[in-house]
């Protein structure tokens, strides 16, 4: 097994860890903390630096525009994308595009991808991802009660939806709902295409969260009617629509938790040996030495539990197990590494100076999105019982 990256790998791990240091961190200075948006005019010029590197739309495939980028150099990228004060609400603002977040739609009718997913590449729409709902979203199969049935040739929609980010301000969403009955769990959910000024569907509330500048949304579906030619995928089928896609995005999203965990052990090691207290540099005290010490581990070992998940995913493997261990690891990992660093900084590192107590409060969060720690184990626990003799690496 080799961990070496490749040339290729290395120059663009570099360019973007350039780009975000050189043209991300300074605008983020003139910024509120707590802001999750860059000014209109930076936010274009930026998007036009990415398309000229070639590095927009990542996630999308050649054939629908974005550049040919493996799930190990994505998540690479991810883990530099996502080392500046904002980086884990919105990684370097978008201007790398949002290919990613609607991957559900690369499987779309050729009608559908003209008039949504194009649209979307171009940054010309933006659309959300509805499937948690008020009644649980861990488990898909049994948790989704929004309710679609067929009357000649549209589907009528009743249900709602919760803690569903951008639907306030998108052009449309992916909306699952449950067109078999309730015995058949995962076999009996349809993914639907919804138009944000569709009759019957409004945004209900905002639900504030303890994250920086990020809210999600309540949805709610009262008779509201949707072609048949927005079903994405096949009728009853709609969960396999998102299952493999979200497993992978699940590692992308794993290395992003590690980004300013890596940025915060960073500025720990650079303000260990200026800081002086009891007549010696912080660096100097053997408990700080362990803090850092134990860092270096956390990062280490998730870095390369997202690796291992990312190679699999690229060779075909069944990789839901590693993928699951992977989330597990980055997002509680981070967690640690972020809070040791606030310990090392002492009082400011709870100030808004520093980005630390923003990464602080939004690494939380990472321990519930895309499937919380309690269902990933759930996850890695089936598969054992499944299959006890698997190998770790294959």
């Amino acid at each position: 097994m080799d961990l070496s990256l490749t040339y290729e790998q290395k120059s663009l791990v570099e360019t973007v860890r350039k780009f975000v240091r050189e043209r991300i961190v300074p605008l983020e200075d003139e910024l509120d903390p707590d802001a999750s948006e860059l000014p209109e005019a930076d936010y274009a010029r930026l998007v036009a630096e990415t398309k000229q590197m070639g590095l927009f739309n990542l996630g999308a495939p050649p054939e629908l525009g974005g550049p040919e980028i493996d799930t190990v150099t994505n998540s690479l990228l991810a883990i530099e994308m996502s080392q500046h004060r904002a980086g884990l609400y919105t990684p370097c603002y978008g201007v790398f595009g949002s290919a990613s977040g609607l991957a559900q739609l690369f499987g779309a009718t050729e009608e559908q991808k003209e008039k949504y997913l194009y649209p979307t590449l171009r940054g010309e729409k933006s659309g959300f991802f509805a499937l948690t709902e008020p009644s649980g979203g861990s488990d898909p199969g049994r948790s989704v009660r929004t309710k679609a049935v067929q009357e000649g040739d549209t589907w009528v929609l009743n249900g709602s939806k919760v803690f569903i980010s951008g639907a306030d301000t998108a052009d449309y969403g992916l909306v699952f709902a449950r067109t078999g009955s309730l015995e058949d769990g995962r076999n009996g959910l349809t993914c639907f295409i919804v138009d944000a000024d569709t009759p019957g569907f409004a945004v209900r509330r905002v639900i504030h969260t303890l994250r920086s500048g990020h809210y999600a949304t309540e949805l709610h579906f009262d008779d509201a009617r949707v072609p048949a030619e927005n079903v994405l995928g096949e009728v009853n089928k709609g969960f396999g629509v998102a299952n493999e896609l979200l497993t992978r995005q699940r590692v992308v999203y794993s290395a992003g938790c590690l980004g300013p965990a890596y940025k915060a052990h960073e500025l720990a090691v650079t303000y260990a040996p200026q800081r002086e207290v009891f007549k010696k540099t912080l660096a100097e005290h053997e408990g700080i030495q362990w803090m850092l010490v134990d860092n270096e581990m956390d990062l280490r070992t998730a870095t390369l539990a997202v690796l291992h998940a990312a190679d699999l995913a690229d060779r075909k493997q069944p990789f839901r197990t590693e993928a699951a261990i992977a989330k597990i690891l980055a997002s509680e990992a981070a967690g640690r590494v972020v809070d040791r660093c606030i310990q090392i900084h002492g009082g400011y590192g709870v100030t808004k100076d520093l980005p630390l107590e923003r990464w602080y409060r939004e690494l939380r969060i990472r321990r519930i999105g895309e499937g919380t720690t309690e269902t990933q184990r759930m996850v890695i626990s089936r598969d054992i019982l499944n299959d006890r003799h698997r190998p770790v690496l294959r």
